[in-house]
């Protein structure tokens, strides 16, 4: 598996990895964070999801030129709490579910970490849904430490940060 810099023509297999996740959250019940419907019936998130590719953010995971990961860093978006200082925040992380448990996730948090610390940026961050106890878990064991939360819409949003010089899997203090 490798990872490299995502473009344009990458959008449609972000989507695919959206729809993959919702299929299994809805399978399983969990779906309060991002509903029942697949990402590809939602027009704002195709758009947004389309921006991303466009930009210069993205990072797939590809293995044998199938994608099953994807990392999104950038600014931190409008709804999360400032800090002061520079961060490189995750605005998007996913994994397909079909290949859970290798640790596809951790390793493009680790790529994340690796392009803060070429920028020189002292802070990563990244929020998930909070009612998520095992999404909570696996960024904790990654390292980051709850940062704050914020509310969109009754949506509860956890924060959390990791200042640099910290290895994933190892706590951040």
């Amino acid at each position: 598996m490798r990872i490299r810099r995502g473009g344009p023509g990458d959008a449609d297999a972000v989507i695919a990895l959206f729809d993959e996740a919702v299929a299994w959250m809805v399978a399983r019940g969990q779906t309060r964070q991002w509903g029942t419907a697949p990402m590809s019936s939602n027009p704002p998130m195709v758009a947004r999801v389309r921006a991303w590719a466009a930009g210069d953010g993205l990072w797939m995971m590809d293995d044998d030129g199938t994608a099953v990961g994807a990392i999104v860093v950038g600014e931190r978006p409008e709804h999360v709490p400032p800090v002061d200082g520079p961060e490189l925040y995750v605005e998007l992380l996913l994994s397909s579910r079909a290949r859970a448990g290798e640790r596809i996730g951790a390793r493009l948090v680790e790529h994340a970490l690796a392009l803060a610390r070429e920028a020189g940026v002292p802070l990563l961050r990244v929020d998930c849904w909070a009612g998520a106890p095992r999404l909570v878990a696996f960024y904790e064991a990654q390292g980051f430490v709850r940062d704050g939360t914020f509310d969109v819409r009754g949506w509860i949003g956890q924060v959390f940060s990791m200042r640099l010089g910290h290895q994933p899997g190892t706590r951040s203090r």
